[in-house]
């Protein structure tokens, strides 16, 4: 089987990649066992030497990197840029804290002396997918990788250079064979991936539909899985909030990436006294945003990654409309492209509200009360963050409770940082990623007790 990756922009094939055969595909796996039981035992002061070296590694080839995601999936080169510096952050960071959150934990108890250690757990199988090529890896890689692990990454097949380009870092930085490695593989072998005696866990990043599968096969094979799936984060304006700071975190919170993102701001929750201000404010700010070429340095919004992705925000918009919902700028497709759309009047019954919407659509959604806005903000299947806009600060800290997902961001967008723990409640998968709780997820926390 081929594999071909396509640019959004003007159709143009970006490179073709050949699967793997079977043989090939055991041979990896086997590599990435024997390579576990060396790398599992090197020094940690070695591994974390390694991975600020794949940070550096990045850092020195950022244009390059930066480049691939742009003629794969679309992302305007100036994001692409900043995802790779994101990249080169994360390495740099379990580089500095891998010795303290892999230390030895000691407790008081009868004996002379018990303690956990932490062990890493063997190959980790990752399942990633197209809309952060390179961040959603390296999230991934570096705290496991760090910690005694090897990593086999399935990427999604529109971005398989990217792939390629990753697997290129760590050979670069100095990895030892099979440590880490990317695998031209379909779907339909990732049973056969799972099951392999030497794969310790899954993690994937995804659809609800992929996650669900993925995690029914890991449970069959009794392997521990982590997922990050979709997201519908409200952001709620209330009528104190500073309207001109939130409504240009607003519009960056919905248009990065294209408005790409799983955690992108998607339903704006917005007091009635402040509605019509915020909504004309981001409509207007919407309106002039640079659409075009992503690889021009100046494209803000470029275009969806692929074809059917545009076709499907398309329904989203027009099902929207149809029931009720006032189109107040954009609307328009053309083939991967999609204009920044925003829509008013959305209700909880519209698919703008009800659905995740991958793209860059705003649904804007009047309500009256900070209780009614926080019962619609509860209102979805998903729970990856909240964005609240308000002056105090210290009354809006007293409306955690009222958040079920993972994360309330006060007078800031939702967003990923190596120093906080990531991931998701509900729908949106569970497990932690970033943080220590990210490299604790696939350690062996092995109890040791002298008598």
């Amino acid at each position: 089987m081929i594999f071909k990756s396509t640019n959004p922009y003007n159709d143009e094939e970006v490179g073709e990649y050949s699967a793997l055969t079977s043989e090939e595909l055991n041979q990896k796996l086997s590599d990435s066992s024997s390579a576990f039981k060396e790398w599992s035992q090197k020094p940690l002061s070695y591994r974390m030497k390694l991975i600020k070296k794949a940070g550096d590694v990045l850092r020195d080839n950022r244009d390059e990197y930066a480049q691939m995601i742009t003629l794969e999936m679309g992302k305007p080169i100036s994001e692409a840029k900043s995802e790779i510096e994101k990249c080169a952050w994360v390495c740099h960071y379990y580089a500095e804290h891998a010795q303290e959150f892999l230390s030895d934990e000691h407790i008081k108890t009868e004996a002379s002396t018990s303690f956990v250690r932490h062990d890493p757990m063997g190959t980790i199988f990752a399942v990633m997918p197209w809309n952060f090529p390179f961040w959603q890896v390296f999230r991934f890689a570096a705290p496991t990788l760090t910690s005694g692990n090897t990593g086999l990454l399935k990427h999604a097949s529109n971005v398989f250079g990217c792939a390629q380009k990753i697997e290129g870092v760590f050979t670069k930085a100095g990895f030892p064979k099979g440590v880490f490695q990317s695998l031209i593989v379909g779907h339909d072998v990732t049973e056969k991936i799972i099951s392999h005696d030497g794969v310790g866990a899954i993690t994937l990043t995804g659809s609800e539909k992929a996650g669900s599968a993925v995690a029914q096969i890991a449970g069959k094979h009794l392997k521990k899985s982590l997922l990050e799936l979709g997201g519908s984060n409200s952001f709620i304006v209330l009528e104190d909030a500073d309207l001109d700071l939130a409504v240009k975190t607003a519009v960056k919170a919905r248009m990065l990436n294209s408005g790409q993102s799983c955690i992108a701001a998607k339903r704006f929750i917005i007091q009635d006294c402040v509605y019509e201000e915020f909504v004309l404010k981001f409509t207007e700010a919407a309106r002039r945003l640079k659409v075009g070429d992503p690889i021009l340095d100046d494209t803000q919004v470029g275009p969806l990654a692929r074809k059917d992705l545009a076709d499907e925000l398309q329904r989203q918009v027009k099902e929207s409309i149809k029931q009720g919902a006032k189109l107040l700028l954009g609307g328009h497709q053309n083939k991967c492209f999609h204009e920044p759309t925003v829509l008013g009047q959305v209700t909880r019954d519209m698919p703008a509200f009800r659905e995740e919407t991958f793209g860059p659509l705003a649904a804007m959604i009047k309500v009256k009360t900070i209780e009614e806005a926080f019962e619609l903000s509860e209102e979805s299947q998903f729970g990856l963050g909240v964005s609240l806009f308000t002056k105090d600060t210290l009354k809006a800290q007293e409306y955690v409770s009222k958040v079920s997902d993972a994360a309330l961001f006060i007078n800031e967008l939702v967003k990923s940082d190596p120093r906080l723990p990531f991931g998701g409640t509900k729908k949106s998968g569970y497990g932690r990623e970033l943080a220590k709780d990210g490299m604790m997820e696939f350690i062996n926390r092995k109890v040791v007790y002298v008598k």
